[in-house]
């Protein structure tokens, strides 16, 4: 998917100035600019501030999987939906299904060594709770951190600033769940 194109699109489309969009994500209409010219790639918490100021879901961004009227019940692999920006390197969350039709989000979250959901804590309503399949992750929420492993697993309330980052060396994999959908 080409992210700066769609971004451009939908903030136009809702009437937005590059400059009226960063005033409201807070960060510079600059990175804005080069986020559109797909120049840089947005961290998972720089683009939720960005679709929160539009406001959009993530997972709207990135468009619903569930276009029929009946709903779908089984996934292959294939069929999830990529809601956030995947490039070498860099966090990527698949989401099961789509969020319009259900009110829990499942994600398959893939971290490599070294990425993270970025500098940014990331704040939104509800709760997540995940757990470590692969690698190892270290999940902060608020001013506590930890260090979890295969097996290991995280509940917080989502209203409390909070972050994970890959600091091991081998690609970890976390299965995670959120009520209500807020990617």
């Amino acid at each position: 998917m080409d992210i700066g194109h769609r971004l451009r699109t939908i903030r136009e489309e809702r009437g937005l100035s590059q400059r009226e969009l960063a005033t409201k994500a807070g960060l510079t209409n600059g990175t804005i600019s080069l986020i559109e010219k797909n120049k840089t790639s947005p961290s998972v918490a720089s683009l939720k501030s960005l679709l929160d100021a539009i406001p959009i879901s993530m997972a709207e961004f990135f468009s619903p999987l569930e276009d029929t009227e009946t709903p779908k019940v089984f996934f292959r692999q294939s069929e999830f939906i990529e809601i956030s920006p995947s490039s070498e390197g860099q966090v990527s969350l698949r989401q099961l299904g789509s969020v319009e039709k259900h009110s829990l989000q499942v994600l398959y979250e893939t971290y490599p060594p070294g990425a993270d959901t970025g500098p940014e804590l990331i704040v939104h309503d509800g709760e997540e709770a995940g757990v470590v399949i692969s690698g190892e992750i270290e999940v902060t929420v608020e001013n506590a951190a930890s260090v979890l492993t295969p097996g290991d697993g995280y509940i917080f309330d989502s209203r409390l600033p909070h972050r994970f980052r890959n600091i091991g060396t081998a690609t970890c994999i976390v299965v995670s769940a959120c009520t209500p959908p807020s990617f």
